[in-house]
């Protein structure tokens, strides 16, 4: 029997309905689960959640709710097989490429368990010291951090179905706040059998956790000024998400990670034959790949010294064609497909547009298919040229969501850091070179429109984490058209889901509250 992926909401599963949307396998087509249409009693749901869920949750310590985190990772690491198989039918993916999202879903939430045990039996959170008032220093000002009284609501992307879901959800649960997740519903298997795991295994109490399947309707229509929104995906949609009435009236927090247009950088002393040249291929090759080119966080454009450019797009053409596209399920497969039918079509048509302003290095979809057909959402990766950056237009501001990259020529340093700031803000930019000083100023510069700069010389070759991998101790997000918000970075993820309020009061009051708090160090 098809699995029907219910809602779980007032703390159970709602009845199975009249199937609306099916998810289906994107090599096969082969039908994996369905869901059902608008979810019934929202507000209700809701309100359970702020009053239920957030009475359970902060009448915990951040210690206890830690723990609770803790537990979390365990359920689902006993449960690793299961996830694999879903990520590879519904999502397409390899084991390599699942792990991604699944390892990197357990290490973010057993990473967030540690920082929250630190933080011991305080229920909130003290922000700096306590400054005077008065001239007798007996009246004080303190900042303090307390838990939002509202619901954060998660409207996720189809690309990381667990990581997507557990890199929010360990900072909000850790906060005291009760979670709301909508998956996307292409790839919402993996969310829904994991939340459902959780709650089976009875880690959290009712009211923390709900999940929302299939459609979206009404979600936004339950928000309250009190709630939070975090949002991941096409910037498109994230302008309709801001513009809408509770967004816009109540002024609900919101968090929105959105397109980004992210750089690789190669120094200009990174010569063939150099180290740092060799690791830059290697690197664009392995990050243009991983999960399809399906990461919020896939290098999307390649600046090079123009010198170098035909060395580098041959040096990345013999990498690419080794790898071998098609069905995940194949031992030979070294990348697997795209989620869907449509995300397919969706990047054959920006590539399309690409095309019309740059020659093609590589073409990796006129290569034969491992184990699948021309119906399936597979697709070759493909590597374009760009050598006069500057009358280029659609490069800097079109991203393709998919395994597409353009090589893009540069005169000097600062015509490097100008190209890059051209896509208007974007999650991570990084840098190869052998030369320190270059790279210093590099960093500096491109920082001004990047949420994260990763980087890398040959003597971190073997120890750096990757320009597309997205570690819990640094922030994830960036400005502009990547949304403008931050996620992630350690404990700085936990002020998102507090409220800071000023305390101006005597100082033995002061000191009543400093008991029952911590201080926030990030």
């Amino acid at each position: 029997m098809t699995p029907y992926l219910n809602n779980y909401l007032n703390g159970e599963w709602q009845a199975t309905s009249t199937p609306v949307h099916t998810l289906s396998d994107p090599v096969t087509s082969e039908t994996l689960a369905v869901t059902g249409g608008a979810a019934a009693g929202l507000p209700e749901a809701f309100a359970f959640a702020r009053h239920e869920g957030a009475r359970a949750l902060q009448a915990m310590t951040y210690a206890h709710r830690a723990a609770m985190l803790a537990e979390a990772v365990k359920v689902m690491q006993a449960k690793r097989d299961v996830y694999y198989a879903i990520a590879l039918a519904n999502s397409g993916t390899t084991k390599n490429d699942s792990a991604v999202d699944i390892e990197g879903a357990l290490f973010t939430l057993g990473y967030y368990a540690k920082l929250g045990s630190a933080l011991g039996e305080a229920r909130t959170l003290a922000e700096g010291a306590a400054g005077s008032l008065s001239k007798d220093q007996m009246f004080q000002s303190q900042h303090l951090m307390v838990p939002i009284r509202g619901v954060a609501l998660f409207i996720n992307a189809f690309n990381f179905p667990a990581w997507g879901l557990w890199e929010k959800a360990a900072a909000a649960l850790l906060s005291g706040v009760p979670v709301i997740v909508k998956p996307a519903t292409v790839t919402a298997w993996l969310t829904h059998r994991m939340v459902a795991d959780v709650i089976e295994a009875g880690i959290v109490p009712a009211g923390a956790l709900s999940i929302v399947c299939g459609s979206s309707a009404g979600l936004l229509d339950a928000l309250t000024p009190f709630d939070v929104l975090s949002f991941t995906g096409s910037a498109e949609t994230a302008a309709k998400l801001r513009n809408h009435p509770a967004i816009a009236r109540d002024s609900v927090r919101t968090n929105i990670e959105a397109d980004s247009l992210n750089v690789t950088v190669l120094g200009e002393d990174a010569m063939p034959g150099t180290p740092a040249f060799d690791l830059y291929v290697d690197n664009l090759v392995r990050d243009m790949t991983i999960k399809s080119g399906q990461r919020c966080t896939a290098p999307r454009r390649a600046l090079v010294p123009k010198a170098v450019m035909h060395a580098v797009a041959e040096a990345a053409a013999g990498k690419l064609a080794a790898i071998r596209v098609g069905n995940p399920r194949h031992a030979d497969t070294g990348m697997g497909s795209l989620v869907s039918r449509e995300q397919f079509d969706s990047a054959c048509a920006g590539l399309a547009l690409l095309k019309a302003e740059a020659s093609v290095l590589f073409d990796g979809t006129a290569q034969p298919l491992l184990d699948a057909d021309d119906q399936s959402a597979c697709m070759g990766p493909s590597l374009l040229g760009v050598r006069d950056a500057d009358a280029a237009v659609e490069v800097h501001r079109h991203e393709v969501f998919g395994p597409v990259c353009s090589l893009i020529g540069y005169k000097d340093a600062a015509h490097a850091i100008d190209i890059a700031h051209r896509g208007w803000g974007s999650l991570v930019a990084s840098i190869y070179s052998a030369d320190a000083h270059w790279m210093a100023h590099a960093a500096e510069a491109l920082a001004t429109s990047h949420g994260r700069v990763h980087v890398v010389s040959p003597d971190v070759a073997k120890t750096h984490t990757g320009h597309g991998n997205v570690m819990p101790g640094s922030i994830h997000g960036g400005p502009g058209r990547a949304g403008g918000g931050e996620e992630l970075g350690g404990l700085r993820a936990l002020a998102f889901y507090h409220r800071r309020s000023a305390i101006q009061a005597p100082v033995n009051v002061l000191e009543l509250l400093g008991q029952r708090s911590t201080e926030l160090k990030f």
